[in-house]
């Protein structure tokens, strides 16, 4: 692509997609470039005709060649949209996949059957008090991220007590400003894991790092943080980690789901069944792969850690 002529709008995307950037693409590129992230695509051909400044034509050379490279979009334009919310993302947090909102759909589901959310009471566990209670449900969502699970799920339920870990500081701060940006109050936590939690949830949920580490498809992935992608030898070995620390993390009558890889549904039940879960089961994505799986933890108390 050259600077030496003004491009129109129409001729920009026709010089992008022949680099070999898919027409998609270089149409939020552009928009991004002409600062109209928000004027949407059919503007764009009603605005066809209209010549880039010489300043706009830069930026969105670099936001090509950018894409070229193999960077995410979200990471050029600095934003992803997740469930219905605008997300701010960079290079410190993973860039939130469209697979990861079956993970946010079945949390939906299990806190329609949660007893709180229907109006009814929850047995205390002994030793915490006597009598029922009727308290907001808690939702505990293991390596956040940039917040999209945890903020997704606070959005659709604002009665929910949120809390959101990640052991990276970085995340944790896209994270609390993309809260902020939202209106969402959520409690942040830096824990490898459920290392520093203390507390009992009805719900816990994560999409882990959970690709092998010497897997060669990791080298496309290069622009995304390693540790929220890589999970030792065989992709399980955090996945492996928060199924043995969860059960005592759950009240009674809690449930744990989890996001995995293509492959990974059988191995991940075999780890919940053999730590004492129950109902353990998949889902499907929107292609139809078991993306998630997950499992309820009993209705008894499941002792102190």
């Amino acid at each position: 692509m050259t600077a030496a002529l003004a491009l129109t709008l129409a001729q920009a995307i026709s010089a992008a997609t022949a680099c070999g950037l898919e027409r998609l693409d270089a149409q939020w590129l552009l928009l991004h470039a002409l600062g109209s992230p928000t004027q949407g695509r059919a503007w764009l051909l009603t605005h066809d005709a209209d010549t880039l400044t010489p300043s706009q034509q830069a930026t969105f050379d670099a936001a090509v060649q950018r894409r070229c490279n193999g960077e995410p979009l979200a990471y050029i334009t600095g934003t992803r949209e997740f469930f219905g919310l605008p997300l701010q993302v960079d290079a410190r947090v993973l860039d939130p996949r469209p697979d990861t909102e079956t993970l946010v759909e079945w949390a939906l589901d299990v806190l329609e059957l949660l007893p709180a959310a229907k109006g009814s009471s929850f047995p205390l566990p002994l030793g915490e008090g006597r009598g029922e209670v009727t308290p907001a449900p808690t939702l505990l969502d293991l390596g956040t991220g940039s917040g999209a699970i945890a903020l997704a799920l606070k959005h659709a339920h604002p009665e929910l007590h949120v809390t959101a870990v990640d052991a990276s500081p970085d995340a944790l701060t896209v994270a609390r400003a993309n809260a902020l940006a939202l209106n969402l109050p959520i409690e942040f936590i830096q824990s490898h894991w459920l290392q520093n939690v203390t507390e009992k949830f009805h719900l816990i949920v994560s999409n882990p790092p959970y690709i092998a580490s010497a897997d060669p498809h990791l080298k496309a992935l290069h622009h995304e943080p390693l540790q929220a992608l890589a999970s030792g030898p065989d992709g399980l070995s955090d996945i492996r980690q928060i199924i043995t620390q969860a059960r005592a993390h759950l009240h009674p009558g809690g449930w744990l789901l989890l996001e995995h890889g293509y492959d990974q549904a059988e191995p991940v039940r075999a780890l919940l069944m053999a730590e004492g879960f129950e109902q353990v089961q998949s889902r499907r994505d929107l292609n139809g792969i078991e993306r998630c799986s997950g499992a309820w933890c009993g209705a008894t108390a499941s002792g102190t850690r």
